[in-house]
């Protein structure tokens, strides 16, 4: 980037640039069934109340389950979201429930243990447009995490200046270009200012709008202090 910035304008060239979206899947694991035996029939029926009461409170993450007739510890297991699933379950009560874990008697207590964690949704990626606005935008969030200061504005104003929005823009006639080292991008920048202040994370293509305008507003930042103080306002 040139500190006087003047220079005749090339014509412009359009360029694309594309952004790739990922997404993810998953798989649903499917639990053994363990049938309960039909011993104390007689108690169940005497449960109805007893039910609703357990439904309630396993809505509430207990720590405990009074098993119910119907139940099974794969279901009991899958309903609480228990970490480990039905296996954990029968281990953590083992000495309750017995050497069978396909019996389990109704009015049974089992202790639940942690439930299973879940994998929290990665945030979505931010995407910008593929135009001048979008490129400032993307260079200044990458700004940010780097500490390099800069505006939107301060950009915008010395982009227009330098090659008016012209990302393949060069300049192949001022001294720079005859030391075989022309201008280049949105804020012509010369190649070994665009390789000493790269910024991690960015294109090493000097062409590229986004890592052209990072590089250079790191430069500015280096050696005017801000884009902003470069050439100063219209």
């Amino acid at each position: 980037m040139s500190a006087k910035g003047k220079h005749r304008r090339p014509k412009q060239h359009p360029i694309t640039r594309k952004l790739a979206l990922a997404g993810t899947g998953g798989a649903a694991l499917a639990l053994p069934l363990i049938s309960t035996t039909t011993a104390g029939a007689a108690e169940a029926a005497a449960l109805p109340a007893a039910r609703s009461a357990v439904a309630a409170t396993a809505a509430a993450a207990p720590a405990s389950y009074s098993v119910v007739a119907g139940d099974t510890l794969s279901k009991i297991a899958a309903q609480h979201s228990v970490s480990g699933g039905w296996e954990q379950l029968y281990a953590a009560n083992k000495s309750v429930v017995g050497a069978d874990p396909s019996i389990i008697r109704p009015g049974l207590k089992l202790a639940l243990g942690t439930k299973a964690k879940t994998t929290a949704a990665a945030p979505a990626a931010t995407t910008y447009a593929n135009n001048l606005d979008g490129w400032i935008r993307e260079s200044l969030a990458v700004m940010a995490k780097h500490g390099i200061p800069g505006t939107y504005n301060g950009i915008h104003r010395n982009v227009m200046r330098e090659s008016s929005g012209n990302p393949k823009a060069i300049n192949l006639w001022d001294i720079n270009a005859r030391n075989g080292i022309p201008s280049k991008g949105l804020l012509q920048v010369i190649d070994p200012t665009f390789k000493a202040y790269h910024v991690p994370g960015t294109s090493l293509d000097s062409y590229d709008p986004v890592a052209n305008i990072t590089a250079a507003c790191n430069y500015a930042a280096a050696r005017y202090g801000s884009i902003d103080n470069v050439n100063g306002p219209y």
